[in-house]
């Protein structure tokens, strides 16, 4: 062939891109070990550029593996390089199904050569990709050593072992050199990572509860008290111990669900089937899924039929069925059935490690009451510190009291009026709340919005996809010219097959299920809130509500006005068909939509928890809304909405009634979810945009899951407050001890520290609400 072939660049973000298929067409491909670079020469018209970066990404990882080996071997003498190389350059043939000759391959210096004869086409110019980094050599690993944890508890084994011998010793008459060692090894193992703690908080200018025990701990030991200064850092350091563990359940709670997903998977090469690591995939493989097995990765089902328990993902108690099209997510449990499924994420970018990841961050995040909490804290610190130091100095020097009784009250104020339970209280229930929302399919995208969550008064819902099934069906189907009721239809379906809304997919459902065959549409627009412009065949088309109309000032006939009241009377949503070249109305299609079968009972029982006010939003017309409405039980409804209408109302309903959720799908909500004091998406595991544009996610269609995001968070609140109600008097009470009642430092030391492990412990209670 003698034309030539343009240049084009294939950049590695494209490898993302959409899921990719073909094989053929590779030409030549160079990889070079010292850069990481593999180069990559195909021919355009049998290959595109993402799968030829694909084909790139996969013989990257296998050749840098390769070339590993034959490096390894030809430092040890060995020549074994040609042998590997045509290995790699026959492995690669088998899988990328190359139908045509094997490839062959060379192995020069650090350069690793293959070449693809696959198309058999002649070109007069090639086509190369960008160089593409890829050496999974350097990838990250996972450092080596003890854990932290166990260093934290063999530390406090060292220091309360220690301590107690030294105890026992001075009252045996051990000598005083080794009282001292065995004193000095319990201080330095109970206080060493509050120290350093302490040091790292005051490089930023920060006192931290930290420094007040060490400082406790260390005045006890200048007193001659050294045995209840090594009880105060046993038991402060065993309180953190058991906190890290306490707070450390609540963050692998929902890290957990990894460890559900399959290692491995069983992939389709051609006529074979191979078991590779799921980080081996790549989109488009097919991936076969036997019953009873779990899910390796997202995918969409190519063949077969199953019920399939998500719960892990959406929270679903029930199975789901599953078919051709349908998307399944990594974690999930397969039924009876066997599935093959197109992968259609990556590992990294599944469902579930979106989720995980997701909950670390909003984990990571502060809600209100800790922020003001932290700063808090600072003043705080300050004044016990300051007050020790009045407590010291006023009555020694200026009162005339005894040293050392004075110094060891002081002491016992520093370990008695530090706020390490009231600092711990927030965070204990916030994490525990987030963990537990993750796991029954509810993802709380921070602490402040469980906050905000908890203070809901109105809930404002979209109709269409949201209180209704989302899924109408085609009810009426009327021509009002020579065109006839099937040849309507097709037009329209032509146009509509373009729109994602609901209705549309109505339209064009009916059309397949009638055999009728879809002809190429042009210059589509929608156009939000009233429908779609288009051209198809010679009709210039406009199809949508009576707004689309009278905007335009396009009168509709009188005759067809009053169908159309007709239908809607009936609950249907009527959708006018008008030809812009021949000035005439084709027809009118009537489309219904059903209310969720759960809608009721959850309005219910939002009423039930508290919710004031109940207001249902839609752009469909107010005599469709009236039924709904009155259906599903709601106090309010508004009608005929533009998109930046419904902002308006929600922001009417702030002003009089307080802090508002807009429930909607994520994707044409937008506007109000960002307007809404609380943004809930519904359906987020099948959509991206439901998980970036709002605040709450519900990971599944269940709107009885609304009630309960809103009942975890006023759990939630309630535990807060219980635990700083709580941690407040346990610093009251210990405070009054130890000035009315000569409290001993243990003593305050077991009230201190076992008010902190009692708030951790109740939040944690929140990982188990229902």
């Amino acid at each position: 062939m003698n034309s030539a072939i343009p240049k084009k660049e294939v950049r590695c973000t494209q490898f993302f891109s959409d899921t990719l298929r073909g094989y053929a067409g590779i030409q030549e491909v160079d990889y070079d070990y010292e850069s990481g670079n593999l180069r990559a020469v195909y021919d355009p018209r049998l290959i595109n550029n993402e799968r030829a970066l694909e084909v790139v990404q996969h013989a990257g990882r296998e050749a840098s593996m390769r070339v590993a080996q034959c490096i390894a071997k030809r430092e040890r003498g060995e020549q074994a390089c040609a042998e590997c190389a045509g290995e790699l350059a026959t492995q690669l043939a088998h899988q990328y199904e190359i139908a045509a000759n094997i490839p062959t391959a060379t192995f020069r210096k650090n350069t690793l050569e293959v070449r693809l004869n696959g198309s058999g086409i002649a070109t007069n110019e090639t086509v190369e990709t960008e160089a593409l980094s890829i050496n999974p050599l350097e990838a990250e690993k996972k450092p080596a050593g003890i854990p932290i944890e166990q260093i934290e508890i063999a530390f406090t084994v060292i220091n309360a072992v220690t301590g107690l011998t030294a105890f026992i010793g001075a009252g045996l008459g051990w000598h005083p050199s080794l009282i001292f060692g065995l004193y000095f090894v319990s201080y330095a193992s109970g206080g060493w990572f509050g120290l350093i703690a302490s040091f790292k908080a005051l490089k930023e200018k920060i006192i931290n509860v930290d420094l007040l025990m060490i400082l406790a701990a260390l005045g006890a030991a200048a007193i001659g008290q050294p045995a209840e200064g090594a009880m105060l850092l046993f038991l402060f350091s065993l309180s953190n111990t058991l906190q890290s563990y306490a707070m450390d359940r609540s963050r692998k709670a929902i890290e957990k669900l990894l460890d559900l997903r399959p290692k491995q998977a069983t992939v389709r090469r051609g006529s074979r089937l191979v078991t590779l690591s799921i980080e081996q995939l790549t989109l488009g493989d097919v991936v076969l899924v036997r019953p009873g097995e779990r899910f390796p990765i997202d995918g969409e089902v190519l063949s077969g039929v199953s019920d399939v328990d998500q719960a892990t993902i959406t929270g679903e108690s029930m199975p789901v069925n599953k078919q051709q099209n349908d998307l399944v997510f990594a974690g999930t449990v397969n039924g009876t059935g066997s599935l093959e499924i197109r992968v259609t994420r990556l590992a990294k970018d599944t469902t579930l490690a979106r989720i995980v990841k997701m909950v670390e961050e909003a984990q990571s995040t502060k809600a209100n009451t800790q922020q003001m909490l932290d700063t808090f804290e600072q003043y705080y610190a300050i004044f016990v510190l300051a007050a020790a130091a009045l407590l010291i100095f006023v009555p020694w020097l200026v009162l005339g009291n005894n040293f050392q009784p004075t110094f060891y009250r002081a002491m016992t104020w520093l370990v008695v009026a530090s706020p390490c339970a009231l600092v711990i209280s927030t965070p204990a229930s916030i994490l525990s709340a987030i963990a537990n929302g993750a796991r029954n399919g509810v993802l709380f995208k921070g602490g402040v919005h469980l906050e905000k969550t908890a203070t809901l008064k109105v809930l404002a819902f979209d109709k269409t996809g949201t209180l209704t099934s989302g899924k109408p069906t085609l009810s009426s189907l009327f021509s009002f010219s020579d065109t006839k009721e099937d040849d309507l239809l097709r037009l329209v379906a032509a146009l509509e097959s373009h729109s994602e809304h609901p209705l549309a997919k109505a339209i064009v459902q009916a059309a397949h299920s009638r055999d009728l065959n879809l002809s190429q549409s042009m210059e589509f627009r929608a156009i939000p809130g009233q429908g779609v412009e288009g051209v198809v065949e010679s009709h210039h088309l406009l199809i949508g509500n009576e707004r689309m109309f009278m905007e335009r000032s396009i009168r509709i006939p009188v005759e067809i006005i009053k169908k159309a009241s007709e239908m809607q009377d009936e609950g249907q949503t009527a959708m006018f068909a008008y030809d812009m070249r021949s000035q005439t109305f084709l027809g009118l299609l009537g489309v219904a939509d059903t209310l969720r079968e759960d809608a009721v009972e959850m309005i219910k029982m939002l009423k039930a928890i508290g919710i004031e006010h109940i207001v249902m939003l839609t752009g469909d017309n107010a005599k469709v809304a009236a039924k709904i409405a009155a259906r599903a039980g709601v106090d309010e409804f508004h009608a005929d909405l533009l998109p930046q209408d419904k902002v308006t109302v929600l922001k009417s309903l702030q002003k009089k009634y307080g802090p508002v959720a807009m429930v909607g799908d994520g994707v044409n909500d937008a506007p109000s979810l960002a307007t809404a004091d609380i943004g809930i998406a519904m359906g987020g595991a099948g959509t991206d945009v439901a998980i970036e544009t709002a605040d709450v996610v519900l990971m599944s269609d269940d709107l009885r899951k609304i009630p309960f995001s809103i009942g975890l968070a006023r759990q939630a609140r309630k535990v807060v407050w219980q635990n700083l109600t709580f941690s407040m008097s346990v610093i009251v009470l210990l405070v009054i001890g130890a000035f009315g009642a000569e409290l001993a430092l243990p003593l305050g030391v077991v009230g201190h520290e076992g008010s902190t492990v009692l708030v951790v412990l109740n939040g944690l209670r929140l990982l188990g609400y229902k």
